[in-house]
């Protein structure tokens, strides 16, 4: 039986036809999202909803000519982000990122969103969560009049492929809205109305992974967010592995029965009544693409262009002296959730070790720290250690280097999903629990 899959993330729109019956991947399919709008904030990051339907309408056609006999459809994509819908279901905003800074920036009293809910309600919530978005929005008088609703970008998906009015939201979406009580299934509804916000804009929750509606008399399965599907797409070993990834950001993820946050470790929903606990990189992979994009623009002032910098890079790595004393370097350089001000840092620069490879090796052990950093949090909350490191996403498919130094800090095995479309997968496999 085949399942599709579709994940609606920030730079690409991906899709893939499962094997539900051994979850083989048939086929997979990427297209650049490329919808990002203009702004003159440069915190502002949002999307055009209608560009992504297109985008996504269009490879979801091809697919299902190609395969005709298609028994389910999963969803997923970027996680936090909301858009706003009127009474028809139709949207009226465009879509504001998980990316998005307005949660940050001074309101009352010269006081965030984000600090005012920790300051005086106790509540940690991050600047792109949907309803820091959406309390910003409420403050500053700029909601659409014709708003009823808000949802994310899969849901929105889901809402038009089966003719829905109003979105159904998963648990595992929900909570990334943030105010969110994870083991009660429910939104701070006191603290979002003390606020100003009316119950009725907030959407439906799910707890069960549920058929939304059809499409084309395909069953179209409610979206789940895209950290619970890329863990259930690639880990087939949830009590012993950890899932790194390393993509546009970071993420450590850990499988749990038992519900467990401290700092910046988060306990999401995930299936049934366990919880992935979950350390967020802001950065992430994005600070090795800074790196190439430094030496990239000392060559071009040079006149060298059309050269891979990536594998000159690489190059270095395996060329440099080990006996160099180690730069420290903290990557945090788009700063934390908890604090976002935070930038990063190089240490321990001396006349014996200031080269470029000194930098390249640097920039990846400070990735690799904030990570394991993260696991150490997440590890007091668990009974017993895991075993093996699983790891996804471009910025560790690419870089072997960087696999061994995760395989080394963590002192465990490291290995690859097998799949590379490992959150589309993940959507996918929800497909099938739906039509079994």
């Amino acid at each position: 039986m085949r399942t599709l899959g579709i994940d609606i993330g920030t730079t690409t729109i991906s899709a893939v036809v499962a094997d539900s019956q051994n979850g083989s991947v048939e086929k997979a399919y990427t297209v650049e999202n490329q919808s990002f709008l203009k702004s003159n904030a440069a915190w502002e990051k949002v999307q055009d909803p209608q560009h992504i339907l297109e985008k996504t309408r269009t490879l979801l056609e091809k697919i299902l000519k190609e395969y005709p006999d298609i028994k389910a459809i999963g969803l997923t994509g970027q996680m936090h982000g909301i858009l706003y819908v009127d009474a028809q279901g139709k949207h009226v905003s465009p879509l504001y990122t998980w990316q998005d800074g307005r949660g940050n920036q001074p309101l009352l009293e010269g006081k965030s969103i984000c600090q005012i809910l920790q300051e005086t309600y106790g509540k940690r919530a991050y600047t792109g969560y949907g309803l820091v978005t959406h309390l910003y929005q409420h403050q500053t008088g700029k909601n659409p009049k014709q708003a009823v609703g808000f949802c994310t970008i899969m849901d929105y998906l889901g809402m038009v492929l089966t003719g829905q009015k109003e979105p159904l939201v998963h648990a595992s979406n929900a909570a990334g809205f943030g105010l969110f009580d994870v083991k009660k299934g429910c939104f701070y509804e006191k603290i979002l109305e003390q606020m100003g916000i009316e119950s009725t804009m907030l959407p439906k929750i799910t707890q069960e992974i549920s058929i939304l509606g059809t499409y084309k008399n395909i069953p179209v399965c409610v979206a789940i967010g895209d950290n619970q599907a890329s863990f259930l797409g690639s880990v087939k070993n949830p009590e012993n592995t950890i899932l790194l990834n390393m993509g546009t950001g970071g993420q450590v993820s850990v499988c749990s029965k038992d519900f467990y946050e401290a700092g910046e470790i988060e306990a999401r929903p995930y299936l049934g009544n366990q919880y992935l606990l979950v350390g967020s990189s802001l950065c992430g992979g994005r600070a090795y693409a800074l790196l190439e994009n430094f030496f990239r623009q000392y060559a071009e002032a040079m006149g060298i262009v059309e050269m891979n910098h990536y594998a000159v890079m690489e190059r270095l790595l395996y060329a440099r002296n080990s006996m160099e004393e180690k730069w420290k370097i903290d990557t945090r350089f788009s700063g934390t959730r908890e604090y976002p001000d935070k930038r990063g840092s190089i240490q321990n620069i001396g006349i014996d070790n200031f080269t470029p490879a000194s930098l390249v090796l640097g920039v990846l052990e400070g990735m690799t720290e904030e990570l394991y950093e993260m696991y150490q949090e997440i590890e007091k909350g668990l009974k017993s250690p895991k075993t093996q490191i699983l790891g996804s996403g471009n910025g560790l498919r690419r870089n072997p280097f960087l696999q061994q130094l995760m395989s080394q800090r963590f002192s465990m095995d490291f290995q690859l999903a097998e799949h590379t479309e490992e959150a589309a997968l993940g959507a996918a496999m929800t497909g099938a629990m739906i039509v079994r």
